[in-house]
């Protein structure tokens, strides 16, 4: 069966501005017909037509006679017209031959476009956690092993303090706390890494209770905490649209542990569902406000280009804030001669912000969240300031 895709909510639809807003504006690099691929997704469709491509559920309020989205297929063509000088997609579906033999087929249920490259997040949707300390002090932890042992790995038992309530073969997490997610300017503790260990059942309830290990990923460990696993959560579209107004933040962590972030990487902000965080928003990432040495001034690089000797005054002054000659002796009779007073020159300087890349919010926890980079135009670190898009 051929693969569905579906252009979920936007871009078969009549491109035009809601009224009382900016009319979003098209990529200058369009193109006038664009043939859907296998493997495509919204993110992507939206961002050969639009220059911003978290503007499409716009598109899609904008006509709200529209019931339900539209589907495409791989082959399909979107072609660019204009209408009393508005922008349209038109979809254009060719025509299938399709030959039917009296024998059962058996078909996958149709799936839409999703809005993302879900495949880069599906880990991180419902593992690792971020828990607060207090979370931490209150969970169940293993405490031992059968026959002594100190670890455990896939099918092992472990026993567990204080579950005391939970029925026979109820799921758990097994999770090891780790570093503190700090706010880069107060230093303040927005909660720990959980790292991921296992998947476990409930064998028997008590103090302890005895858990079994049921998918590892690394072996068990005596001190690691139990929580109830997550319900499975379907991988669903996301609707993108801006982070809220005023909000402004950092990069904190990127869970991959690469140096240089770029396109599909996880990363963690300081912000969270205290600051009306929720899965969709979207951020810029801006490089840049770092105060960092200027090398001339400071004599690094051609301290001395013009030549100058210890007996030349500029020799001593060069670079300094001339503040003026200091008149006023110490002591009024003193016969000591004027002298000039001079400053320290500044030898650094703050570097402009330059924008750097798109993320938008997957998941969020009270005062952190994590973000996947949908689009990069240079490397992005750790400590980088994310702002709400404008428009």
């Amino acid at each position: 069966m051929r693969s569905i895709l579906s252009l979920f909510f936007s871009l078969v639809v009549v491109l035009t501005p809601i009224p009382g807003a900016a009319q979003v504006e098209l990529n200058p690099s369009a193109p006038e017909t664009y043939t859907v691929r296998r493997g495509d997704t919204l993110w992507d469709i939206a961002g050969r037509y639009l220059r911003d491509p978290w503007r499409w559920p716009e598109l899609w309020e904008a006509n709200r006679e529209i019931q339900d989205p539209y589907l495409i297929f791989p082959g399909d063509v979107l072609r660019l017209q204009y209408v009393d000088g508005a922008p349209r997609l038109a979809l254009e579906r060719p025509l299938r031959t399709v030959r039917l033999s009296p024998q059962v087929r058996s078909t996958a249920l149709e799936v839409p476009v999703p809005t993302i490259p879900v495949g880069a997040i599906a880990p991180f949707l419902t593992r690792p956690y971020v828990l607060s300390e207090a979370e931490i002090d209150a969970a169940p932890y293993v405490v031992g092993f059968p026959d002594r042992r100190v670890i455990g790995g896939l099918s092992d038992e472990a026993y567990v303090r204080s579950i005391l309530d939970a029925a026979i073969g109820q799921r758990f997490g097994v999770v090891r706390p780790g570093e503190a997610y700090r706010d880069p300017r107060s230093g303040a503790i927005l909660g720990f890494q959980a790292q991921f260990v296992a998947d476990a059942v409930l064998d028997r309830p008590g103090d302890p209770a005895k858990l079994r290990l049921t998918s590892v990923a690394q072996e068990a460990g005596i001190g690691d905490r139990v929580l109830p696993a997550p319900d499975e959560e379907a991988v669903v579209n996301f609707y993108p649209q801006p982070a809220p107004a005023g909000v402004q933040g950092q990069l904190i962590s990127v869970l991959n542990g690469v140096s240089q972030i770029g396109q599909f990487n996880v990363v963690v902000l300081n912000l969270g569902e205290e600051q009306g965080l929720t899965r969709g928003h979207v951020f810029e990432v801006f490089n840049g406000g770092e105060r960092v040495i200027d090398q001339v001034k400071s004599g690094g690089r051609n301290w001395n280009w013009r030549n100058e000797t210890p007996l030349d005054a500029e020799f001593w002054y060069s670079g300094q804030r001339v503040e003026g000659w200091i008149t006023d002796d110490p002591r009024a009779n003193d016969s000591l001669p004027k002298h000039v007073g001079v400053g320290g020159g500044s030898t650094t300087f703050v570097t402009p912000f330059e924008r750097a890349g798109t993320l938008m919010v997957f998941r969020t926890f009270p005062r952190v969240s994590f973000g996947l980079v949908l689009g990069a135009t240079r490397p992005m670190h750790v400590l980088d300031t994310v702002r709400p898009p404008k428009g």
